[in-house]
């Protein structure tokens, strides 16, 4: 295949407020592991709010949820807007509450479920063309807006997660922190991460099946 890049999907710097750490970084050295590379994106605006991650407090600040995704990944982003699923073989988004509160409206609990517009755009072209996408952690979240309802998908076994991914017409399969689902119509791979894994090497298990799994539906 001549095309080996995926796009990263990022929701700021830190599982409290934005994108899970240790998920992006296990994602993109299996990517590389398995013979990709790879190019993160992110929105660029105003996150949510931010947490103290030690504390738990929310500090009166402002932060930029594209700012702080680039903390990530040593200043190698761009903005979402500029990610063009023609020159990707594929997508992966990696959870974290960053998913819920700036990638969407999740967290509020809003009775109108919403999708940042660009990051939504973006997914969009993915599923338009097919491509093999891989959703972790509460990322799944944003599957029944980008691909519509009857998508196979997982988030573990979290109760409220499960309620609102099937009242959004897609099926929930339970599965542990070691497995994956695929919706293989739909090119779409997820992993509970670390909605349930206890710790790194167990999250690492599941995201290591993810990327081999969306790599290999090419």
């Amino acid at each position: 295949m001549s095309n080996k890049k995926v796009a990263v999907l990022l929701s700021g710097c830190g599982v409290f407020d934005g994108a899970e750490i240790n998920e992006v970084v296990l994602t993109l050295l299996a990517l590389e592991n398995n013979g990709f590379s790879h190019q993160c994106f992110a929105p660029d605006i105003q996150q949510h709010h931010v947490i103290d991650h030690k504390k738990g407090d929310i500090p009166p600040e402002i932060r930029n949820v594209f700012t702080e995704s680039a903390r990530i990944v040593r200043g190698n982003i761009k903005p979402v807007t500029e990610c063009n699923s023609e020159q990707f073989a594929a997508v992966i988004v990696p959870g974290g509450f960053g998913v819920a509160k700036n990638l969407s409206n999740f967290a509020t609990g809003e009775s109108e479920f919403r999708v940042e517009k660009n990051t939504l755009s973006a997914l969009k072209q993915f599923a338009a063309e097919n491509k093999p996408a891989g959703y972790m952690c509460i990322a799944p979240i944003l599957i029944p807006s980008v691909y519509g309802p009857d998508v196979k998908i997982t988030i573990g076994n979290d109760g409220e997660v499960i309620e609102f991914i099937k009242k959004a017409g897609c099926q929930h399969q339970i599965a542990r922190y070691n497995e994956i689902v695929v919706d293989e119509t739909r090119n779409v791979v997820t992993t509970p991460a670390y909605m349930l894994a206890q710790s790194i090497k167990e999250a690492k298990e599941g995201i290591d099946k993810l990327v081999e799994k969306v790599v290999s539906l090419l």
